[in-house]
């Protein structure tokens, strides 16, 4: 996989930093500042930090071809199996430029075992055969061409997921590269949060801790499942994964609430 920008990540990190800083200023002290509070019994009670919900693949489907859309039988916000049609294009001429490929591959297969055939009653010249075979190959490589060409005419889901927006309309004529369809996997949300780098003394992947979600006013169990590789040396945090422990239908990615944290005994 080559190593590029992703702006989906980058537009995760900005978000989750603006949270973060909005929830600092509110409180009365900010939180990374805060000493953990003791409860009745003596224990550290849990310490929030804003999180983001994101999803673990999102990506952007484009045209592998100049066209003319011919149908989009998905709409925003649809579900999708892996390989499910999400667009099609119209490709009566791609079709037929496979179908007389086929035909050509055939015949020179044909006139190829023929030829063998002859070769072994000697009423046929080895320069025969071989240019038999030449053409054989060339035609072979011909149809995979146009098959390779065709396939491109329906664009299809890379992976269980959701559609997040659909970019074109049906009839549109567009160009190779153009962006066609936002779609993303949701089906185990992972959680983006900036902890004060000092917390890394207790923060380790394995750690359960709870989010209340900002949208459904609910909590949900989750664990930490990584750490990031450096400290931000100016707001002195550190980028902590986590995921929600299990599948809840009423979770997407983009929401955010606040991660409770609590350091083990």
């Amino acid at each position: 996989m080559k190593n590029r920008f992703n702006p989906a990540s980058s537009r995760n990190a900005l978000i989750l930093l603006a949270l973060f800083s909005a929830f600092a200023a509110s409180a009365e002290t900010p939180v990374a500042k805060t000493a953990p509070q003791a409860t009745a019994t003596g224990s550290p009670a849990p310490q929030g930090i804003r999180a983001l919900l994101i999803a673990p693949t999102e990506t952007v489907l484009s045209s592998q071809m100049d066209g003319r859309i011919l149908s989009i039988p998905v709409k925003d916000g649809d579900t999708a199996k892996k390989g499910d049609v999400l667009l099609e294009f119209d490709c009566k001429e791609n079709k037929a430029e496979l179908r007389k490929s086929r035909a050509q591959l055939s015949e020179a297969r044909y006139t190829w075992k023929a030829n063998q055939q002859l070769k072994k009653e000697r009423a046929v010249r080895e320069l025969d055969v071989q240019l038999s075979s030449a053409r054989l190959e060339q035609a072979r490589a011909d149809y995979e061409i146009k098959k390779s060409q065709t396939a491109k005419c329906k664009i299809a889901a890379p992976f269980d997921g959701r559609v997040v927006k659909v970019l074109v309309k049906p009839f549109q004529s567009v160009s190779s590269g153009v962006q066609l369809v936002e779609f993303l996997d949701n089906s185990k949300l992972e959680i983006q949060l900036y902890a004060p780098s000092r917390w890394l003394t207790w923060i380790k992947p394995g750690l359960e801790f709870d989010i209340q979600v900002d949208e459904t006013g609910k909590t949900y169990p989750a664990v930490v499942t990584g750490i990031g590789a450096r400290v931000d040396p100016v707001s002195q945090t550190v980028e902590i994964k986590a995921e929600i422990n299990g599948e809840y239908g009423d979770l997407l990615a983009g929401m955010s609430g606040v991660a409770l944290l609590e350091e083990p005994k």
